[in-house]
């Protein structure tokens, strides 16, 4: 089962909220903000759907589920979760695990036969104590007591069904935890409780462990249990990460979407370093099997709609700057383009760094961990007069560093010496001959719907290179035309609020507008990154 769309009205702190266009191919599902940003509120909304349309029922506290300013509606008309295959959050179809996941030790006496996994649904809402290890483990022993008497066939050895018993979560925590063996349940009747070896320390309980092995057993063996119960169902966790160091976190992670069914979809609402990033090493593998849903700068107490977000390097400044605060500044991308522009200073001009906002606008979906900086006009990005390619790679080991200039008129023996001393040079004459393309400037006029001024805009164009020509000026040179081009273009499409020159209309209106897809944007990128 995965999820398509969910919608909430006056639920919890959402006015109006809509998620959609989560793909059927993610089996991953990543809810990102910081703390009280309403990822948890989310999962509350999911469960409460899910125990009225598997008619378990729910605890009836209103005032828990509903806006303050909007009492009046039924709550289970303010939940609406819509999936892939149509089918409704029914029984065996949505697992949780809240955040407050706590069993720090347990010993069993006896046994008794265990009910129906879906019958045993308790948790009613995410501020609840989610307590599971010891309910597992029980539920483990009268299995294994049902198994040997009754279920397993007898060419069955001990061995064997003790591997197949331990071994699906033996292997994974062995994984996580390499000194680490999980080796059996103990006596049930006597003292019960899971043992494992670590070195030389030979069958020690499970109390003995630490936060994060705890942590990570827990919940592995989980879904271990229950996922025969929820072969195709909506795994939900918040907050996954709870006592463990970033390594393990993007460890446990991939683990986690291994146990889970294939058909299944996984759930988390994490701000953690080490859940981001293997979630963004699982989305560079495959783009298709991870959404991020960014949670973080909403006003959810206005109409919301989110959908799932490309981790572009804003998303991840984002994320860092939740999870590492002022350190994520000294967070280093891998790549670092220096290009012309005016360095912003102290008190930077409205147009400082103007090249390197352009290239980051254009670039950040494809090239995200790639930074764009000013650093002066060619001669001194040439010189590195900054001196920014000599000490950017000593900061952070293995940072590329390349620097970038306009073409002006370079001869072709000239690039070639440039290139030559490690200097990429642009085909054209400089960035306003990408911006201001036939080709931007109609698709300008289609995202306008405007397509029928096309040749009108063109005309102006041609009109005023014609005008530069006679004041002396070379016909490429397009960057001595665009205050003309942008005084009539924008006058005769009637575009508001795109900028306040010529330079800012290319920042806000054009950039964007070279993308994939486009001719300008393949040239500018062969010219760049040489692809």
């Amino acid at each position: 089962m995965r999820i398509s769309s969910i919608r909430l009205n006056g639920f919890r702190r959402f006015v109006n909220l809509e998620i959609k266009n989560i793909p059927s191919s993610a089996k991953l599902v990543v809810l990102a903000g910081p703390n009280g940003s309403g990822k948890s509120s989310l999962f509350d909304a999911m469960l409460l759907r899910h125990r009225i349309d598997s008619s378990y029922g729910w605890s009836g506290d209103v005032g828990y589920y509903n806006r303050p300013d909007n009492p009046a509606a039924a709550v289970e008309n303010k939940i609406a979760v819509t999936t892939h295959s149509g089918m409704l959050l029914g029984r065996g179809t949505f697992y949780v695990r809240t955040a407050y996941r706590n069993d720090p030790e347990f010993s069993h006496t006896s046994l008794s036969r265990q009910n129906d996994i879906l019958d045993t649904v308790v948790l009613n809402k995410l501020i609840e104590t989610d307590a599971t290890v010891s309910a597992n483990y029980t539920r483990l022993a009268s299995q294994a007591m049902e198994d040997v008497f009754v279920n397993e066939p007898g060419t069955t050895t001990f061995t064997e069904y003790r591997d197949r018993l331990l071994g699906e979560t033996r292997d994974p925590m062995n994984r996580l935890f390499p000194d680490l063996m999980f080796v059996g349940i103990g006596n049930p009747l006597n003292s019960g409780t899971f043992r494992f070896d670590k070195g030389s320390a030979k069958n020690f309980e499970y109390r003995s462990l630490s936060g994060g092995e705890k942590a990570s057993f827990d919940l592995m063996l989980d879904i271990v249990v229950k996922r025969k119960s929820y072969a195709d169902a909506i795994y939900c966790i918040d907050e996954p990460e709870t006592h463990m160091n970033t390594r393990l976190q993007g460890a446990l992670l991939e683990e986690l979407i291994n146990l889970v069914p294939q058909e299944s979809q996984l759930w988390i609402a994490s701000h953690s370093i080490g859940m981001m990033r293997k979630a963004r090493e699982l989305y560079d593998a495959d783009p298709t099997s991870v959404a991020f849903l960014d949670f973080g700068n909403q006003d959810f107490d206005q109409t919301t709609v989110i959908e799932p977000t490309k981790p572009t390097r804003a998303f991840w400044a984002d994320v860092l700057h939740v999870a590492l605060d002022d350190l994520a500044s000294l967070v280093a991308p891998s790549e670092v383009v220096i290009c012309e522009g005016n360095p912003a200073g102290p008190i930077p001009g409205k147009n400082a760094e103007h090249d390197a906002r352009i290239y980051t606008i254009i670039f950040a979906d494809e090239f995200s961990d790639v930074t764009f900086v000013a650093a002066g006009n060619s001669k001194e990005v040439e010189g590195d007069f900054l001196g920014l390619a000599a000490a950017l790679p000593k900061i952070a080991a293995g940072m590329r560093v390349k620097r970038l200039i306009d073409r002006d008129d370079h001869a072709d023996a000239d690039i070639a010496d440039l290139q030559s001393k490690g200097i990429t040079v642009l085909s054209r004459r400089h960035l306003e001959s990408y911006l201001w393309d036939d080709e931007v400037l109609t698709a300008l006029c289609d995202s306008l719907g405007k397509s029928a001024d096309l040749q009108q805009v063109l005309a102006i164009k041609t009109q005023a290179v014609a005008d530069s020509v006679v004041r002396g000026n070379l016909a490429d040179d397009i960057k001595k035309t665009i205050g003309s081009i942008h005084e009539k273009v924008k006058r005769l499409l009637q575009i508001p609020q795109s900028g306040n020159d010529a330079a800012a209309f290319g920042r806000n209106t054009l950039a964007p507008l070279v993308k994939p897809g486009t001719a300008v944007y393949a040239d500018l990128k062969r010219d760049i990154f040489g692809t």
